[in-house]
């Protein structure tokens, strides 16, 4: 009898805990690290294709010392700034944005550069690289918008009642910041790309 009087109890307390965001919240924040840790490892990936490009690159091209070393020294940057998913703060991400995107800028004077030299745009292995390098870039973006969504639904999970009660009184979570451009990608992408004929 007092088993069978706990069962509805039992039950109550599981839906009631369900929905006030007992489970969700920590879910949503592992999510969130989750995809954090995805873009790093686009970014990565990136990272490692370059030196591949720039040595490419130079066989054909050694007199644009300038733009290979830029390339270079933004590839170092960039590896230089690492965050951590689980301890993420604004001014790292701050700081982890920027440096990507001063690379993204290397690498787009990079590609301007082989459209100088139709010998090398012919390359077999310039084009290999050059697809891995798009492929990259899609996934980078892919990741990044995976990011955003995840940071969205922690951030209303945390700020919008009935599960924001459950984070002040359980969790105390600060809202997360938003993915968004570093200035250099701001930047450039104010300029409407010009069409030539």
């Amino acid at each position: 009898m007092f088993r069978n009087s706990l069962a509805p109890l039992a039950l109550m307390t599981t839906l009631f805990l369900s929905g006030c965001g007992w489970q969700q919240i920590p879910q949503a924040k592992n999510d969130v690290e989750a995809t954090t840790a995805e873009i790093t490892n686009q970014y990565k990936r990136r990272a490692d294709l370059i030196p591949n490009l720039v040595e490419v690159v130079k066989g054909y091209a050694g007199h644009e010392q300038e733009t290979l070393t830029a390339v270079v020294e933004a590839r170092a940057k960039a590896t230089a700034v690492n965050i951590d998913p689980s301890r993420v703060t604004p001014q790292q991400l701050k700081e982890f944005q920027d440096s990507q995107g001063q690379l993204s800028q290397a690498l787009g004077r990079l590609m301007v550069v082989t459209e100088r030299y139709p010998e090398l745009k012919a390359n077999e292995n310039f084009r290999d690289l050059q697809a891995q390098l798009e492929g990259t870039e899609n996934r980078i973006t892919i990741a990044r918008q995976r990011h955003i969504e995840t940071i969205k639904a922690f951030n209303n999970l945390i700020t919008v009642p009935p599960t924001s009660w459950t984070n002040a009184l359980l969790y105390h979570f600060e809202k997360m910041p938003q993915w968004s451009l570093s200035e250099s990608e701001q930047k450039a992408v104010e300029i409407a790309p010009k069409v030539q004929f």
